[in-house]
């Protein structure tokens, strides 16, 4: 009887935590998009440190990384092209 109480004392402790909410590729984008430009707000800073993945953070910031020299390089290439 004493076993069965201990089961369901630590049944119902688990299912009072607070589950981790993950946070939605949208909300990914936009938050690594505002944290590129330097106007992410601090709420939104919160929750991305509460709530998301720090992998998935590191992974969207070099992929726009990425996209960011390379659309650079496609620009400058293109207007030196232009030019000459």
């Amino acid at each position: 009887m004493n076993d069965d109480r201990k089961k369901l004392e630590e049944k119902v402790v688990l299912e009072d935590k607070p589950k981790k909410k993950k946070t939605n590729i949208g909300a990914l984008v936009k938050s690594i998009l505002a944290a590129a430009i330097g106007v992410q707000s601090n709420k939104n800073r919160e929750r991305d440190f509460e709530e998301g993945n720090p992998l998935a953070f590191i992974i969207g910031g070099f992929v726009f990384t990425a996209l960011f020299i390379a659309t650079i390089a496609t620009i400058v290439g293109f207007v030196l092209r232009t030019n000459s």
